[in-house]
């Protein structure tokens, strides 16, 4: 174990009790970069429209002149805090798993934007920057048995410390409106082509992350390195990726995908991480669409094998229930499911999981082929565990 001090954090400032000095440093001229980690399922887009939801209630709340809850909201204020100042707009960069991320950001602030002032909206896309960029580095949540561990190794009481992995990858694009730091002597890529690394990182690491989880969950397993000790896992893995992804995914130029895909295999198998499999399952609805979507399209469009995504649902599915195959219970937290969705999926419909909102999209239950597949094994992990369903689709 290796502990260092960041000495570029050098302020907090907590928004909910302190809003009006949150706005206050993103406004200052001295600010001139904005980062975001909100996770996938932060952005507020409607995955049918992929348009920003305008009428979502924290959203809404920001709009009426409420004290400021949203991310979005801050940036937008703040931003027009510095129109009315005469200062350039910040960069806002996005640090998220998420395809695109700078253009969803944009188009994020700019809608919100719009609905406050169009002058405001239009300043922001012609000044306004959203470089897109690619973040690979597993950091799992810090539990109290780990922070005593990690304090009583450094030697400092440290009430929030973090801890990751030594991999490391950051690509982004060279797109800043207000200056920039040499990041480049950090380690940092700068890139015409991230949404190359991010299809890899996301169609391959992250959809290996989500494919593992549930079933590793069900099977009793808390830890990702314990769910990689099990060789059916790692066959599912290997499987998903030679049949499944690498045929569909375009890798950077002179990238080696085996080596990559190597090496995911060993980081997920690190005991020393500890990585959590309810932090990789948390907003799963989410995380799914995100980094599974698009694979389950064209696999569905080109009439190939849909064994490992409908084993996905299937597992996530179970998983909503909040209980493994031991009867050992965990918590299950899904901010993306409305009531409406939590009905559905607690009904006696067994198809119920295709029709909630996140999945609506994909429009599975008219898929006969993806349909009839989630049904046999959805019924496979209820009589015969999930151990026996994997074992079965690998042979």
């Amino acid at each position: 174990m290796v502990t260092q001090v960041i000495g570029a954090m050098v302020e907090y400032i907590h928004a909910p009790a302190s809003p009006q000095a949150v706005l206050d440093r993103l406004a200052h001229p001295d600010t001139h970069i904005v980062s975001l980690t909100i996770t996938e399922g932060g952005y507020n887009v409607d995955e049918t429209t992929c348009e920003f939801r305008l009428h979502q209630a924290d959203v809404l709340n920001d709009l009426s002149g409420a004290p400021l809850r949203t991310a979005f909201g801050f940036i937008v204020f703040a931003l027009e805090a510095r129109l009315k100042a005469g200062l350039k707009p910040f960069t806002v960069v996005s640090c998220d798993n998420l395809r695109s991320n700078g253009n969803t950001t944009r188009r994020a602030i700019v809608a919100f934007a719009r609905a406050v002032s169009t002058r405001l909206s239009d300043w922001i896309e012609e000044n306004g920057a959203f470089p897109n960029s690619m973040v690979d580095r597993i950091a799992p949540q810090v539990s109290d048995e780990e922070k005593e561990r990690i304090n009583a190794f450094s030697g400092i009481n440290d009430l929030l410390p973090a801890t990751c992995e030594t991999y490391t990858k950051w690509v982004i694009e060279d797109n800043f409106c207000d200056g920039r730091p040499e990041l480049e002597l950090g380690g940092v890529g700068f890139r015409n082509d991230v949404a190359a690394f991010e299809a890899v990182k996301g169609r391959l690491s992250n959809a290996a992350h989500m494919l593992m989880c549930y079933p590793s969950l069900l099977m009793g397993h808390r830890f990702v390195h314990e769910g990689m000790r099990e060789p059916f896992i790692v066959r599912l893995l290997q499987t998903f990726w030679t049949i499944d992804t690498i045929p569909l995914v375009k890798p950077p130029e002179g990238y080696s995908i085996p080596g990559f895909t190597t090496e995911v295999v060993n980081r997920f198998s690190n005991p020393a991480i500890r990585d959590q499999l309810l932090r990789v399952a948390y907003d799963g609805a989410a995380k799914i669409m995100v980094f599974h979507g698009r694979t389950i399209r064209e696999l569905i469009e080109k009439g190939k094998d849909l064994n490992r995504e409908a084993f996905m649902l299937a597992c996530f599915s179970r998983y909503l229930l909040g209980a493994d195959d031991l009867g050992k219970t965990f918590e299950v937290y899904e901010p993306q499911l409305t009531d409406a969705d939590w009905a559905i999926v607690r009904s006696n419909d067994a198809v119920a999981l295709l029709r909630v909102g996140p999945f609506r999209s994909l429009e599975l239950e008219q898929c006969a082929a993806f349909r009839d597949r989630y049904l046999d094994l959805r019924h496979r992990l209820a009589s015969e565990g999930t151990t026996a369903t994997l074992r079965a689709i690998l042979v």
